[in-house]
């Protein structure tokens, strides 16, 4: 017959196996990425350019560039945690049909992108790339989108800098809050290699900051973009999408309607001020 004492061992020996495995196995879990040749050609029915940006690290960040014409700005995409933009460039024809132009990249490890990836190199990387659209448009005209994983990214670039807008798309209220919500029995605070406390990045940032959220995510649920929102009323304003879920909302004409609005009114707004 086993002891107390056994029992209790096996338990910790389990207990700290899962710990171990959690730890080191954590970007299998968290990244699901889409790995790409060099030799790919991406099709699009509308004009882009391909960018790639050299790191200093040795890493390099791949891109994709959609041009209109007279645009009114560009919309930096930041994207969620799976594939590579060979499938998220589809949602260009959300914002060039808006009169935007649309630019996003994919993390290393992700399409053609290469190097190592930990959350500073994620950050040190858009913010890079984020300081040449600058060059290119300006950061008056810039508007930052991140949406599921991309919205704590961009978040942070936001609070660095000073971009036109901050639209944020299904977000959590920090990537510790989320991730401890699945993984509660473990000591999530100590093993996570990956924080991004949106939380924290969005009380620093200066700009407008609009929030869209379906109101039947069961990935990320609503009420975490309602914790954001609490936390800068003044700056912040949410948006729910009713019937939608996590990865449905440009199935929904509401979404497009106030995506719409949200880009033109603060667009047209910045446009009387320089007036």
């Amino acid at each position: 017959m086993p002891t107390w004492a056994d029992l209790l061992f096996w338990v910790a020996v389990v207990y700290g196996g899962l710990c171990v495995v959690f730890y080191i196995a954590q970007d299998l879990f968290f990244f699901r990425p889409e790995r790409l040749p060099k030799w790919f050609t991406y099709k699009y029915p509308f004009p882009f350019t391909e960018v790639n940006f050299e790191m200093e690290d040795g890493g390099m960040v791949n891109a994709l560039h959609f041009r209109v014409p007279n645009s009114k700005g560009v919309v930096f995409y930041i994207k969620g945690n799976s594939r590579s933009i060979k499938g998220w460039g589809k949602f260009a024809k959300d914002f060039v049909g808006k009169g935007f132009d649309f630019f996003i990249l994919d993390y290393r490890g992700f399409g053609k992108s290469r190097g190592r990836r930990t959350e500073e190199i994620l950050y040190a990387d858009l913010q890079q790339v984020y300081k040449w659209l600058a060059e290119v448009y300006g950061e008056e005209r810039i508007v930052l989108y991140g949406r599921s994983l991309g919205s704590g990214l961009a978040a942070r670039v936001a609070s660095w800098n000073h971009p036109h807008m901050l639209l944020l798309d299904c977000p959590y209220y920090s990537f510790l809050y989320h991730i401890s919500r699945y993984a509660f029995i473990l000591p999530v605070r100590w093993l996570l290699r990956y924080h991004i406390r949106t939380d924290r990045f969005i009380r620093k940032v200066h700009c407008p900051v609009h929030i869209l959220h379906g109101k039947k995510d069961r990935l990320i649920p609503y009420r975490q973009s309602e914790m954001l929102r609490d936390l800068a009323p003044q700056n912040i304003t949410l948006y729910p999408i009713k019937e939608a879920g996590h990865n449905n909302l440009p199935d929904f004409p509401h979404y497009h309607d106030l995506l719409y609005d949200i880009l033109h009114e603060e667009m047209d707004v910045q446009v009387k001020m320089r007036a």
